[in-house]
């Protein structure tokens, strides 16, 4: 343990100190003069509201994702299992060629779908990057009206 005698700070009287003061009592009438707290505040709670509204435009989407992934993946089983079914056992260059064909056809639907869920993620992320990207700029016209109303009162 540190001696205390060396410092000049003692953790457990300062945190004494904070235990015994609610310092939050000492802002709930703040009042600056010549500045809008209110409006600041009505402007936090707005970025706060197109946060939510970003998460759920990215959750949506992210759900949409979801919902395509699982139906490939069935759809991608239910093919594998009826071409297994319908494969012959028997290998000559026709039925080579079939399946070469098969094959070339599933990955091409593959990469197809890989483009899909590509897309939806980049729409979700586009929708959410929207939302913030708006408050952002309604944000700092706020702050910029309320620094000229402090300007205009001095």
């Amino acid at each position: 343990m540190a001696d205390k005698s060396t410092f000049g700070f003692d953790p457990d009287k300062m945190m004494e100190f904070f235990k015994q003061n609610d310092f939050t009592r000492a802002f709930t009438d703040a009042k600056l003069p010549n500045f809008d707290t209110e409006a600041l505040f009505a402007a936090q709670k707005k970025n706060m509201d197109a946060l939510v509204e970003a998460n759920k435009a990215a959750a949506a989407g992210y759900q949409d994702l979801f919902k395509k992934q699982m139906a490939i993946f069935e759809e991608t089983i239910s093919e594998a299992q009826k071409q297994i079914q319908d494969m012959e056992l028997k290998v000559d260059s026709k039925t080579a060629a079939a399946q070469g064909e098969v094959a070339k056809a599933a990955f091409e639907k593959a990469i197809a779908n890989m483009k899909d869920l590509a897309d939806t993620a980049q729409k979700a992320n586009t929708e959410a990057y929207e939302i913030v990207s708006a408050r952002v700029k309604e944000s700092v016209d706020e702050l910029r009206s309320l620094a000229d109303q402090l300007k205009t009162r001095k």
